[in-house]
């Protein structure tokens, strides 16, 4: 049984790439009836806020993919404590004691002569006596991990197909600062463990996080889990773009973007697939597969987005938004409206034409005197619409234009909307023949 997790940082909310990552590892969990996993990163005590752990439960909340079980890293500092004192006891782990101005100038350095920023290893040269007198000047170590140079990293991507690196072009990683506090690395290879993961699917910046991983597990004794790496979302202009840095549901929301819409763009974009207003999660589940997935820069276009959620829009059946419609727009009313919104929230504007009041249009004296005779013509029935104007079209010989446009302008004060068989039955005889009789003088 798949187990996957989405492991978010509670330092910001969530933004549209960490949704689309989120979306993935729920679709992937679901395929196979396993177990999907949120997991609150909250080892950086300082920047984590509790306001931000509530959001990305309401955002997950609001988009349908709840998890099955959740953990927060502060909780189980014991188990990563455990794992460190292990790799120490084997040699895998060793102090370094260069600060943060002296590791950026070995890096420049480095680049300088035209090499790869790589860490020396400096630290492992150290003499216990030179480590006792950096100590007793005050110097605490930060912990790096140890790579086995002589144990290529390989692994079959779900989306990448086979990887290679070789640990000697990767730097000892930091897992653990001179404060005590942890950096990702270790966290999550314990909690991959513990939680019992299967599949790790994230961004194709992981990449050379999961080689380093990769021994890091087997470090701990544990078989890695299947790893994916998708390739990033970028702009319309095919850039990585601030803007999708902020991009999440708060805005979302704020737009009247349907969770559902986000769902079937998200779904699919980056993948050889069509994006289309699918509101069927199962259809997408069904179509879902990293076999599809493509290594070219996933390009997410906010117009995209509006176009797949107005479609979504005209799909939604009444029972779906009736607690979020105006006052007194019942079924009949939502599907005269419908497919002239693009959000929700719109059907409140359009409903204006049934409640009133409307717009007061300027109209010729040949006009005024045809909505006269328009509101004597009026006789409430099945379909008054049709009976309406096929008693003028004979009556005056008027058509097309000359026919409808006068009447809706004076039903609705505008040139477009709603189609009016659906829309006039709405209004009510009464207020009808009131709103041609007004127009006429």
């Amino acid at each position: 049984m798949t187990t996957t997790r989405f492991a978010p940082s509670p330092t910001g909310r969530l933004h549209v790439g960490n949704i689309r990552t989120a979306l993935h590892n729920w679709f992937l969990s679901r395929k196979s009836g396993g177990t999907f996993l949120l997991r609150i990163d909250d080892t950086d005590a300082e920047r984590s806020k509790e306001e931000y752990v509530d959001a990305i439960r309401a955002d997950l909340a609001w988009l349908g993919l709840e998890p099955n079980g959740e953990a927060r890293q502060s909780d189980r500092l014991a188990l990563y404590d455990e794992a460190f004192e292990k790799l120490k006891a084997e040699g895998r782990v060793y102090p370094a004691y260069e600060t943060a101005r002296e590791l950026e100038l070995k890096r420049k350095i480095a680049l300088g002569r035209g090499k790869p920023p790589i860490y020396d290893r400096a630290a492992l040269a150290l003499s216990e006596e030179e480590r006792a007198a950096k100590e007793a000047d005050g110097v605490t170590p930060h912990w790096r991990l140890r790579l086995d140079h002589d144990s290529p990293i390989q692994w079959g991507d779900g989306v990448r197909g086979t990887v290679k690196f070789d640990p000697a072009t990767l730097s000892d990683p930091v897992i653990r600062r001179a404060d005590g506090s942890w950096l990702y690395m270790l966290p999550s290879c314990v909690d991959d463990i513990d939680m019992g993961v299967t599949q790790v699917l994230r961004g194709e910046d992981h990449v050379s996080n999961t080689a380093v991983q990769v021994q890091m597990f087997e470090a701990l004794g544990a078989t890695p889990p299947a790893f994916a790496h998708e390739a990033l979302l970028v702009g319309k202009e095919g850039k990585l773009s601030k803007r999708l840095g902020s991009l999440g549901c708060d805005a979302f929301r704020e737009k009247g973007i349907e969770p559902e819409a986000v769902i079937a763009l998200l779904a699919r974009l980056g993948t050889s697939q069509p994006v289309e207003p699918i509101a069927d999660r199962e259809k997408l589940l069904d179509s879902f597969d990293l076999a599809t997935f493509g290594r070219a820069p996933a390009k997410f276009d906010e117009a995209e987005l509006e176009r797949v959620n107005t479609a979504i829009v005209h799909q939604m059946p009444f029972s779906d938004v009736a607690d979020r419609l105006p006052e007194g727009m019942d079924e009949a009313g939502w599907h005269a409206v419908q497919p002239n919104v693009s959000t929700v929230d719109e059907a409140q504007e359009w409903w204006r034409l049934v409640t009133g009041p409307v717009d007061a249009v300027d109209f010729s004296d040949e006009d005024r005197a045809y909505l006269s005779e328009a509101a004597q013509a009026l006789e409430w029935g099945e379909n008054p619409w049709g009976a309406l104007t096929g008693k003028l079209k004979e009556a005056t010989g008027r058509k097309g234009k000359a026919l409808f446009l006068p009447l809706r302008q004076a039903l609705t004060g505008m040139n477009h909307g709603p189609d009016m068989g659906e829309l006039l039955p709405l209004i009510g005889e009464a207020e009808a023949r009131g709103r041609l009789e007004r127009a006429s003088t």
